[in-house]
């Protein structure tokens, strides 16, 4: 499954001042495939560790951490022989090994020459006090695969490629607009785990089998995700981790005008009213990219970390696939685009991830009076507003008023409405499937 990191990894590769890379992301997106796919195209070898499987070979950084002994302890562990110059090695579940992690430092003083990669999904929540590389260790945290990613995966390349191509002055037809929203429903049934695309992928040939397997698989995963709960963080904190966390579809599903709301705090667990009493269990979920955290300003002004409130934020699934199954959509449902309130916060969850994992800008919501925003982000200086709509119903009356408050760049609605770009009036509408590619380039990049 070609992924979009690929690209930053070559980069990271070709870098002059290169130093180790830690690739952070939740578990079951696909770091370790990726990296040693990454490592098969671009290196003469590649050296593969697991710190969860490979227990023993923790005792070799008991020792001391000196690069060059480690290396060769590797080379004796895995019966090969490592070359600094042109090799790869990989340490993967490096939170398994809190010394591992810490002689990444040394390996960048060192050894700058080797090329190093460590995985963890875990970071950050499993390690306890640990010495962290600072300064000498590059960074890139991966997502479950997006829309696009998926459409890369199940074959449909010609509609990547259109994506890709659309700009500002694109006309999609009625006919593409259509598919790619096909396309779209199913990506919300199946969500980006490469593991549920691939028995989707297996099996598309006949939808119905499909799409119940996809089902018992995400089952299986959420079953996995509640172990690695109560295996990292406690008994007593791994139950209030695992009541915030079905909390969020909960609490989504809930919304009477199909959005999102403010995360309430009350009667996740009984008797904890107060924020204090769960920031632990939401920054462990935050941390380990179960969730995505989008805080409330109570302005548009920026810049917008300065209006809000550490206890003041909306909690979204960090994967839409796995909303749908722990909401206990049917996907047959899903894909009929018949299930009431919850069309809006699908596509709110949809949004926020499509744009978080794009990189684009750091996201925001936007709360004032009795006027609300779905998302706002800061974009080359300018403040763009968004609102999010699950139909083709759009009416836009927060968003006029934050645009004539702010002075806003323009309006931009997402929808199921096709792409329509009005200079004159300020307007931007685009398609749900185009969020991504939010907001679109001016000039046309290549003819259609």
């Amino acid at each position: 499954m070609r992924r979009v990191i690929e690209q930053q990894l070559v980069e990271w590769k070709e870098k002059p001042d290169r130093k180790p890379l830690i690739l952070k992301g939740v578990r079951q997106s696909g770091k370790t495939f990726t990296l040693l796919a990454f490592g098969k195209m671009y290196f003469s070898k590649v050296h593969y560790v697991n710190f969860e499987k490979d227990a023993h070979y923790a005792s070799a950084f008991e020792q001391d951490l000196d690069p060059q002994r480690l290396i060769r302890e590797l080379g004796f562990y895995l019966n090969t022989d490592i070359d600094i110059h042109r090799d790869l090695v990989i340490f993967d579940e490096i939170q398994a090994c809190a010394k591992a992690l810490t002689s990444l430092k040394y390996f960048c003083e060192d050894l700058p020459e080797l090329a190093i990669c460590s995985a963890g999904s875990l970071l950050g929540v499993y390690l306890g006090p640990v010495s962290f590389p600072v300064g000498k260790v590059d960074m890139l945290e991966m997502h479950p695969m997006s829309f696009e990613e998926f459409l890369e995966a199940v074959g449909d390349h010609r509609s990547v490629e259109y994506l890709q191509s659309v700009t500002r002055e694109t006309k999609i037809s009625d006919l593409v607009h259509h598919h790619l929203w096909t396309q779209l429903k199913y990506y919300f049934v199946v969500g980006g785990l490469p593991e549920v695309i691939t028995i989707f992928v297996k099996y598309q040939t006949d939808h119905y089998v499909a799409l119940t397997k996809v089902r018992e698989k995400q089952e299986a995963l959420g079953l996995m995700y509640n172990a690695d709960m109560a295996k990292h963080s406690g008994k007593v904190n791994a139950m209030h981790i695992d009541r915030v966390w079905k909390a969020v579809p909960h609490q989504m599903m809930s919304a009477q005008d199909g959005s999102a709301l403010k995360f309430k705090f009350r009667e996740v667990v009984p008797g904890v009213e107060r924020y204090t009493q769960l920031a632990g269990p939401i920054d462990w979920l935050h941390a380990v990219g179960l969730v995505l955290k989008v805080p409330i300003c109570n302005t548009g002004q920026l810049p917008f970390s300065a209006y809000t409130k550490e206890n003041v934020f909306k909690l979204y699934m960090f994967d839409i696939g796995m909303l749908g199954a722990m909401s206990g959509l049917p996907p047959k449902t899903i894909l009929d685009y018949d299930f009431g309130t919850y069309k809006g916060y699908f596509a709110e969850n949809f949004v926020a991830q499509e744009l978080t994992y794009q990189g684009r800008s750091r996201l925001f919501s936007w709360q004032e009076s009795r006027a609300e925003l779905e998302f706002m982000l800061e974009h080359n200086g300018d403040i763009l507003p968004i609102e999010v709509k699950s139909g083709w119903v759009t009416k836009n009356k927060s968003l006029n008023k934050f645009a004539e408050k702010y002075n806003a760049a323009y309006r931009t609605i997402i929808s199921a409405n096709n792409l329509l770009i009005d200079e004159k009036n300020k307007l931007h509408q685009y398609p749900l499937y185009l969020a991504a590619r939010y907001p679109l380039v001016k000039e046309r990049r290549m003819k259609l």
